[in-house]
């Protein structure tokens, strides 16, 4: 048994605690990233885009409102949706319990890559 965390080709930090909750990278490889994250009630992500990776979000518990866009579409568990690079996004916990996704990034899987026009 071989631990994922082994990996980190990004050198990023594996875990990091944010004004809306925290992230855990579960995989860190050339290509792909796999993320955790989980996102207090009534919290969101900043609006962002990336250049570089698309997204795609699974979700494992809780629900929200993913801003793609002009879109917004509501998930709750098991639901999935994908962000391609360059589009503007973003997502808010809808519900009063944690909103958990499994986040695979695709492309250069950096968090420089992060740009922000909106938010923390």
């Amino acid at each position: 048994w071989i631990s994922l965390r082994a990996f980190n080709y990004s050198k990023d930090p594996p875990f990091e605690q944010r004004d809306w909750g925290t992230f855990d990278v579960l995989l860190d490889v050339e290509g792909v990233k796999v993320k955790r994250l989980v996102i207090q009630p009534g919290a969101s992500l900043s609006l962002q885009l990336h250049r570089k990776r698309d997204e795609h979000w699974f979700v494992v518990s809780g629900s929200g409102v993913v801003l793609i866009g002009d879109t917004s579409v509501y998930l709750g568990s098991g639901d999935s949706v994908t962000i391609p690079r360059y589009a503007v996004h973003t997502v808010r916990s809808s519900s009063d319990e944690e909103l958990v996704l499994i986040e695979i990034q695709t492309g250069e899987c950096q968090e420089g890559d992060i740009v922000r026009l909106e938010g923390k």
